[in-house]
C-alpha cells in the first residue's frame, strides 16, 4: 500500500506531520510505502532535524501551499502545484493508494472529488468522524463536506457510514439515527422527513429514528446522519465543551485541594487518552474513489500515526467495494431515484 501525506498541511506542519509519518511506519507492513508531498527542501530539513535518512520516504515536489483560510475551489484552481492538489492528482493517476492531509478541509474535499471522483452510484462524498463516547465510538456523517444536502445524499451517508462502522469497529448491525430538533416523527424540515422515509424503508439499515443533541452521548446509536453544517457544529461544540469542563474542574480543585488536583490531573490524562480524537487519527472521506483521510488542523505526530493506521485498515478491508455494492442494492437505486 502507498500512502501519500500532505507534509505542508496543518497548524503544526511540517514538523509534526513528518514526525507522525516516521511513527506511522510502525503500523505498516513490509512493502508498504509512505510518500511525502510538499516543498522538497523543507521536507529534507525536517528529516535531517529528526535524524531520519534522506531515503526514508519518497518525496513528490509541491512548491505551493493552500492556507487554512483560502477559498477551497479558488485555491485548487489557482495553485495546481500545491501539496493538496498534487496529492489528489497522484491518487487519481494511481501513483498512490491513499491520501492524508491535515490541511484546508474544504480544499481537500474539493481536490479529492474533482481528481479522484466519486464511487459508482455515490451522489456526494461525506466526511465521517468518529466521536468517542462512554457508550463506544459513534460515527457522524457528514461533518463538513456537504452543506447543501438532498434526501438522497443523507440516505447514502447512512448506507456508507453503516458499512464503515461495521467494518472498522466490528458492529454487526450499526444502529443508525438522524439528527433532528426532536424525536417525534412530525418534527423537522422537509429534507429531514423525506430522508427519514428513505432510510426507514430500507430494510438493510437498522434505523432507530430521530436523535436530539444529548442523545449523542447516551449510547442510543452507532451512526449519526446529518448535514455537513450541523455535523461540523456538533464536532466543534463537543471539542470545546470537553475542554471547558476539564479546565473548570481543574481550576475548582486547585482552589480547594492541591493534592486532589494532582490526582485529577492523572485521571484526566487517562480519560483524555480514551476519548481524545487524536486516538482515532482522522476522518474518512466516504464516497470518493480511493482512500482519503482528513485530519484535524491541530494534528500532532500521534494523530498522523493513527490516521495512517486508519488508512491501512480501511484500504485492507476493501470498504469502498462494500459501499459500492450497498449503494447498488439500495432501495433508492432499485426504485430508480
Amino acid at each position: 500500500m502507498r500512502i501519500a501525506i500532505d507534509a505542508m498541511g496543518g497548524d503544526h506542519a511540517p514538523g509534526e506531520i513528518i514526525a507522525g509519518a516516521l511513527q506511522g511506519r510502525e503500523v505498516l507492513d513490509d512493502g508498504d510505502e509512505i510518500v511525502l508531498i510538499g516543498d522538497e527542501a523543507v521536507i529534507g530539513d525536517q528529516l535531517t532535524a529528526l535524524k531520519a535518512p534522506a531515503d526514508t520516504f519518497r518525496i513528490l515536489s509541491a512548491p505551493e501551499v493552500i492556507g487554512m483560510n483560502e477559498s477551497p475551489i479558488e485555491a485548487i484552481r489557482r495553485k495546481p502545484k500545491s501539496s493538496i492538489a498534487v496529492m489528489a492528482h497522484a491518487a487519481s493517476h494511481r501513483q498512490v493508494d491513499a491520501v492524508l492531509s491535515a490541511g484546508n478541509t474544504g480544499a481537500c474535499v474539493a481536490a479529492c472529488q474533482i481528481r479522484m471522483r466519486t464511487l459508482e452510484g455515490v451522489a456526494r462524498p461525506g466526511i465521517a468522524v468518529v466521536l468517542p463516547t462512554y457508550g463506544g465510538p459513534v460515527t457522524i456523517c457528514d461533518v463538513g463536506a456537504n452543506i447543501a444536502c438532498k434526501p438522497v445524499h443523507l440516505y447514502q451517508y447512512a448506507i456508507m457510514a453503516g458499512v464503515y462502522a461495521r467494518e472498522m469497529f466490528g458492529i454487526e448491525s450499526p444502529r443508525i439515527g438522524m439528527m433532528n430538533i426532536g424525536a417525534e416523527d412530525a418534527k423537522g424540515t422537509d429534507l429531514i422527513k423525506k430522508t427519514r422515509m428513505l432510510i426507514k424503508n430500507d430494510s438493510t439499515l437498522n434505523f432507530v429514528g430521530y436523535l436530539e443533541g444529548h442523545d449523542l452521548f447516551e449510547g442510543k446509536c452507532d451512526v449519526v446522519i446529518c448535514e455537513g453544517f450541523v455535523g461540523n457544529v456538533i464536532l466543534k461544540l463537543s471539542e470545546g465543551m470537553a475542554n471547558m469542563v476539564f479546565k473548570a474542574l481543574k481550576a475548582e480543585l486547585m482552589s480547594r485541594n492541591k493534592l486532589l488536583a494532582l490526582w485529577f490531573k492523572s485521571v484526566a490524562k487517562s480519560i483524555f487518552k480514551k476519548y481524545d480524537y487524536h486516538e482515532y487519527g482522522g476522518a474518512l472521506l466516504l464516497g470518493v474513489n480511493g482512500t482519503a483521510v482528513i485530519c484535524h488542523g491541530s494534528s500532532k505526530a500521534r494523530t498522523v500515526k493513527n490516521a495512517i493506521a486508519a488508512c491501512k485498515k480501511f484500504y485492507d478491508k476493501k470498504i469502498n467495494d462494500q459501499i459500492v455494492h450497498a449503494i447498488e442494492t439500495s432501495s433508492v437505486t432499485n426504485n430508480g431515484q
